[in-house]
């Protein structure tokens, strides 16, 4: 009798990749929340990882342009911005941007795009997320935007993007990135999250058009383009709404922690993932919270943490706990 009687899921196999991330291989995420799932997990392991320098950015073209924008090192004046309801704002930029003046909006912007530009200069891959195929260009401008700013749909005219226009974009964007730093690798992803105020035919009509624009991009650059299969992954394998969060949109963290497993056993080297289990440990201990943070119990375990700190940041010299450090002893007074 054969045993596939009795397997009851289809797990996804994620093939290996001719490359590996290490602490030295420094990653910018750009594109949707999925980008901010993966990304941030490298950033808690101290992994030398920008995750959306301007915030989450959903569709194709505008991930294109948050990435040209770095390349250039754009500085960004007031004319760049809007202003309602008493904030200023970037339609380029997520809402955490979005100032009571002009000159705070631009300030944080700019830094923000000031250190991608420099650290554009040392990445070695860029991990990009697609959320939806569908854009929403700003009637007054004509210009597309990575943000609504939850100003009124009327504002906006919107359409789904073709498999054509994604990938002339991407092509024209990675030759430009390749003819600056031709070592740049890229790492493309669907995200799993669905766009339910498309609906459900859609959703699938906007995840269907950035699949298939992936593939195209990827086919035109084997060497440079990969593809990592995180919808699939949610899709297929996690299939079954105990793995979405209360929303039944979202992955639950339990997914999360499910797809990030198979990320890093594709992706990073087996030295950097023991560093990172290392780090984990600390970042777990750092996230205890104490009955009393007076008691001499708790003194004792900030001292311990502290030297277990230590003990990583003088073995790995690239890791760096310096704000956790001041964080920590800010008990022992």
């Amino acid at each position: 009798m054969s045993s596939s009687r009795f397997d009851f899921r289809t797990e996804v196999k994620v093939d290996s990749f001719p490359f590996r991330l290490n602490y030295s291989t420094p990653v910018l995420f750009c594109g949707s929340c999925f980008a901010e799932n993966m990304g941030g997990i490298m950033q808690s392991l101290k992994m030398p990882v920008l995750v959306n320098p301007n915030g989450v950015v959903y569709n194709p073209l505008s991930v294109s342009m948050v990435i040209r924008n770095i390349l250039q090192g754009k500085v960004y004046i007031e004319q760049d911005l809007s202003h309602r309801n008493g904030l200023w704002f970037s339609f380029d930029h997520y809402t955490r941007f979005a100032a009571d003046n002009p000159e705070k909006c631009l300030a944080g912007i700019n830094q923000a795009n000031q250190q991608a530009h420099s650290f554009m200069s040392k990445t070695k891959l860029i991990a990009v997320t697609f959320g939806t195929a569908r854009v929403y260009r700003l009637l007054t401008t004509g210009r597309v935007v990575a943000n609504c700013h939850k100003i009124p749909a009327k504002e906006f005219s919107h359409f789904m993007l073709s498999v054509e226009e994604i990938v002339s974009e991407w092509i024209g964007l990675m030759e430009e990135i390749l003819a600056i730093y031709p070592y740049m690798r890229f790492l493309f992803t669907v995200s799993p999250i669905r766009h339910w105020k498309d609906g459900a035919v859609g959703n699938q009509h906007s995840k269907a058009t950035l699949l298939v624009a992936v593939h195209k991009i990827v086919e035109q650059f084997p060497d440079k383009a990969f593809y990592f299969p995180g919808y699939e992954i949610m899709m297929d394998d996690l299939r079954d709404y105990r793995f979405y969060d209360s929303d039944m949109l979202h992955p639950s963290q339990q997914a999360v922690d499910y797809i990030w497993h198979k990320f890093s056993e594709a992706l990073i080297d087996k030295d950097a993932l023991h560093i990172a289990e290392k780090v984990h440990k600390i970042q777990q201990a750092l996230s205890h919270r104490p009955v009393n943070p007076k008691s001499d119990e708790f003194k004792k375990f900030v001292k311990q943490t502290i030297r277990e700190i230590e003990n990583i940041e003088e073995k790995f010299r690239f890791i760096n706990f310096d704000e956790e450090k001041l964080h920590l002893k800010k008990h022992l007074h």
